[in-house]
């Protein structure tokens, strides 16, 4: 099987992009064939494969699935470069749009540089911007198991010792935790022990989080099912509601990540999260598998 692709990435967090109308790939095919491509040694390599599809409910979706083959509900940085996929591949002339992925749609604003939309070259996208939708707090939805309706600075034992983390859902699940140096934090030791405990039934991303200052932090992420990645959009966005929530920052930050800067602004309780950031295109190829 020949499949064309087209790897992007948003502050270094990668995945290889699929147009699914094209492909024709079979359903049950979907989660080996994205274990295969994202292998950095034997495939395309990337943090999972993303499928750009069709839609019946919103402009288009974005199908997305972990470097472990395990479908993902969301993902900021993957969103934002599936609006710059296809205003760039001229499959959309709109520059807001609307995207739905594990069942929620969100709106997406695309910063261009004016080219003419009948360009038959790749148009490009300067930043985009994504209304994340209201963050979810509550214990139960997230889910993490507590007897508590949230869970805000709230201790939690990972092999061992005593952290506190702070737990929001963005469309998936995520533990944010303060550290005094997220550099030198061993998060290739803990990571996974975050991402399996037992108090996540669905795992959990978690981010290590470094405050700067009240409108600069640095984080470092273990995403689950991928394990630690350049950037996480969601989990920046975690992240912000997480400072809010625990007084610690303002209500717009930039996130300092491996990859790169992304801005965050969450006013409160009742309010969106919104999203802004790059997505970038790095390169196209086709790749035969025999599966």
């Amino acid at each position: 099987m020949k499949i064309r692709f087209t790897k992007m990435q948003g502050c270094g967090n990668d995945y290889v992009y699929i147009n699914g109308a094209e492909a024709g790939i079979p359903q049950e095919m979907k989660s080996g064939i994205a274990r295969r491509l994202s292998d950095r040694h034997f495939g395309v390599g990337g943090d999972g494969v993303i499928f750009i599809n069709p839609s019946e409910q919103a402009d288009f979706e974005m199908e997305m699935y972990n470097a472990d083959g395990s479908r993902g509900e969301m993902c900021g940085n993957g969103i934002r470069c599936v609006a710059a996929y296809v205003y760039g591949k001229s499959l959309t002339d709109k520059k807001e749009l609307r995207i739905v992925s594990g069942g929620r749609i969100k709106r997406i604003w695309l910063d261009t540089d004016g080219q003419d939309p009948g360009s038959d070259q790749l148009r490009r996208v300067n930043g985009v911007r994504v209304d994340m939708e209201e963050p979810i707090l509550e214990a139960a939805r997230i889910p993490v198991k507590s007897e508590k309706k949230t869970v805000v600075n709230e201790p939690i034992e990972v092999e061992g010792k005593i952290y506190r983390h702070t737990c929001v859902s963005m469309g998936n699940p995520h533990a944010v935790v303060y550290v005094d140096d997220a550099d030198s934090f061993p998060l290739d030791r803990l990571g996974r022990h975050f991402e399996n405990h037992p108090s996540f039934p669905k795992r959990v991303n978690t981010e290590f989080v470094q405050i700067l200052d009240r409108r600069n932090v640095k984080m470092r992420v273990w995403e689950r099912g991928t394990g630690e990645t350049f950037a996480c959009g969601t989990g920046a966005c975690a992240t912000a509601v997480a400072g809010v929530l625990n007084g610690c920052t303002d209500h717009e930050i930039t996130v300092h990540l491996l990859g790169g800067d992304l801005k965050i602004r969450w006013d409160g309780d009742g309010h969106p999260v919104y999203m802004t950031g790059p997505a970038e295109f790095v390169f196209e190829g086709e790749i035969e598998l025999s599966l």
